[in-house]
């Protein structure tokens, strides 16, 4: 089907226009670091294309039409400047001794994303790592640090595999223009040390990390703190946002999940697929209906046969429904299915 002005109704363009939302809302999500402002901002898209179709003149293709629009409403949400960021971009690590569970603002963080949200099909391999290595959450934090125009030109570019003039095109600027803001960005992603933290896990999983997946599963089910030392790498991280504690090694890991944490022993871990990276609905024990209660989505990052980082986000009223999981677990459920 053409993508110029040919009379289209109104079910047509509708069935035209959502065949792009899964590849939008991956790249509102990369400018924005918020999947629920990622969502808004393609929502936002969607119905300026419909009520400006008329005008659309088909000198680019839909697909690029919707981009130009999408990248105009992220650039307009951007303006006030915020940058999400984990809680390691925003202070040095806190001894156990003194940790203390302070939260931040909603708006202060990155947020975690389902994968069928933002990774649309395909049949390339290769286009699918590069996907997923896209929304990694130390990935994702670096594209935060960047200016808003810098980052559309790195995910245009780099992402998504734009040509330079066709990233010109889509800002109104010149292709020399786009290479110098491309040069830029790199630049700046080359500085960040965490550039490539989760890197090396594989797509799909290979069978030894696959193997690790499961003895973290039985050693946190279990609480079982001299197996999860044995998984953790030595400078391992633990996030928990909202709140902007963070901790690195396995002895102030473990010693967090068996005091501050020691309300997670029982849990039920349920699988989920989480910004390219394996991970996990957390469910801990619910005393007063009993079965389990959400606690947490998990999100894991693995190197060289070690988790190097897991990164708990715990505002269980957002995220469960967003990834479809349920609200309640029975008590003799040991595993449930994801909804779609």
């Amino acid at each position: 089907m053409s993508d110029g002005t040919a009379t289209t109704t109104t079910t047509d363009l509708d069935v035209r226009l959502e065949k792009h939302r899964v590849e939008l809302t991956g790249y509102c999500y990369r400018m924005l670091g918020s999947s629920f402002e990622a969502e808004d901002a393609v929502q936002d898209t969607m119905v300026r294309a419909w009520r400006s179709y008329e005008k659309f003149e088909g000198r680019s293709s839909l697909r690029s039409w919707l981009y130009r629009i999408a990248t105009n409403v992220c650039l307009d949400m951007l303006t006030a400047g915020n940058k999400r960021a984990r809680p390691m971009d925003l202070s040095e690590s806190t001894p156990l001794a003194q940790a203390a569970l302070s939260p931040r603002p909603d708006n202060t963080w990155l947020e975690p994303m389902p994968d069928n949200r933002v990774l649309p099909t395909t049949d390339d391999p290769a286009e699918a790592a590069v996907a997923k290595e896209s929304v990694r959450l130390a990935f994702m934090a670096a594209l935060q640090q960047l200016p808003a125009k810098q980052r559309a030109v790195l995910i245009l570019r780099e992402v998504l595999a734009w040509k330079a003039s066709e990233v010109a095109e889509l800002l109104d600027t010149s292709v020399a223009s786009v290479n110098s803001a491309l040069q830029r960005a790199r630049a700046t992603l080359a500085e960040r040390e965490d550039r490539a933290a989760g890197a090396a896990v594989s797509d799909p999983l290979d069978e030894d990390q696959q193997k690790l997946l499961d003895r973290y599963v039985a050693a946190f089910e279990g609480y079982d703190m001299t197996a999860l030392t044995a998984l953790l790498h030595e400078d391992a991280v633990m996030t928990m946002p909202p709140f902007d504690l963070w901790l690195t090694g396995h002895d102030d890991i473990t010693g967090f999940m068996t005091t501050l944490g020691s309300a997670c022993e029982g849990s039920r871990l349920v699988p989920v697929q989480v910004n390219g990276l394996p991970g996990f609905a957390q469910y801990k024990p619910d005393p007063e209906e009993g079965g389990y209660t959400p606690w947490a989505v998990q999100v894991l990052e693995i190197s060289d046969g070690r988790l190097t980082g897991f990164h708990f986000f715990l505002d269980t009223k957002r995220w469960f429904p967003l990834f479809g999981l349920p609200l309640h677990l029975e008590a003799e459920a040991d595993q449930v299915e994801k909804g779609e």
